[in-house]
């Protein structure tokens, strides 16, 4: 069983239209959605879901009946978070942090401390393998926890199911979320864009993935847009020895496949060449065991 983790360093890039192509063109694989922060990848694979868990992180405060609302509790609070409303605390769940210092200093002892909900994750069944996602609620914190949870639960049916491979559609960025995605995978495909920014966070993207002994490959979305800067990108990757797998011209079937929620090697036969040498590059060749 191999993990791959596809990361791009930014929105836009491609990302995760190429996670679900290649989890398409793979076979015997389950598929993992790390971005669950803004979580997508079930636009282009339809799921059915099959299980569900709730996600618990962090603490929040619950305030008893037998609150005095003597007040005390809101002159600790550093995040005014908790106020006295008709005589008893009330918590204001999107600011509060979840310190306890409400519970400490509450002289009735009325404030407790509970684990906080911060959204769900599902395993669903689609046409492709299974997929493994979750859905932040509102105002959901620790977004990194959640992605470790979705990695181990992807890693146990990969076991379960004796797959081959882990693909994982990883999270925009160079942050906490994009670190659980990526500590103790096998390898990393970097997408990157001919555009400066994409240049910048796709230099962050590599050295992270230097940090954590993950090999990364590269590949150039949207080449042809500016041939110029995918030639700088290509440098980029060449001065960083980075392998540079293969390059994606600009396809409208892009958009065509998000909006007929289908992966784009689906609907297009260049879409579909390219992707199957990206793959066939990525796991027949040797190069992910370099």
């Amino acid at each position: 069983m191999r993990e791959l983790v596809i990361i791009s360093g930014k929105g836009g890039a491609g990302k995760t239209s190429i996670a679900a192509a290649v989890a398409a063109a793979m076979t015997h694989a389950v598929i993992a959605d790390c971005d669950v922060d803004a979580a997508d990848l079930h636009l282009l694979l339809p799921p059915e879901e099959t299980a569900e868990e709730v996600f618990f992180s962090g603490w929040e405060p619950v305030v008893a009946d037998t609150c005095m609302g003597c007040g005390r509790c809101t002159q600790w609070c550093r995040f005014a978070a908790i106020t006295v409303q008709s005589g008893r605390a009330v918590v204001d769940r999107l600011t509060c942090e979840g310190c306890g210092v409400c519970s400490d200093h509450c002289p009735a002892g009325a404030v407790t401390l509970r684990e906080r909900r911060c959204g769900k994750l599902f395993v669903s069944r689609t046409v492709y393998g299974t997929l493994v996602h979750a859905r932040l609620d509102a105002g959901g914190e620790n977004s990194g926890k959640l992605v470790s949870a979705v990695r181990k639960r992807a890693r146990e049916l990969a076991e379960a199911q004796k797959a081959r491979f882990i693909i994982v559609d990883g999270p925009p960025g160079t942050g906490c979320p994009v670190i659980a995605s990526l500590a103790g995978a096998d390898a990393a495909l970097l997408v990157a864009e001919p555009s400066v920014s994409s240049m910048h966070d796709i230099e962050r993207v590599i050295r992270l993935c230097r940090h954590f002994q993950v090999p990364a490959w590269g590949c150039i979305n949207k080449s042809d847009v500016h041939p110029g800067v995918a030639e700088k990108v290509k440098n980029l990757f060449e001065a960083h020895r980075v392998g540079l797998l293969g390059t994606l011209g600009y396809n409208r079937a892009f958009v065509d496949a998000q909006l007929e929620r289908k992966p784009v090697t689906v609907l297009s036969e260049q879409a579909r060449e390219e992707i199957n040498t990206l793959v066939k590059e990525l796991f027949h060749d040797g190069k992910k065991d370099r």
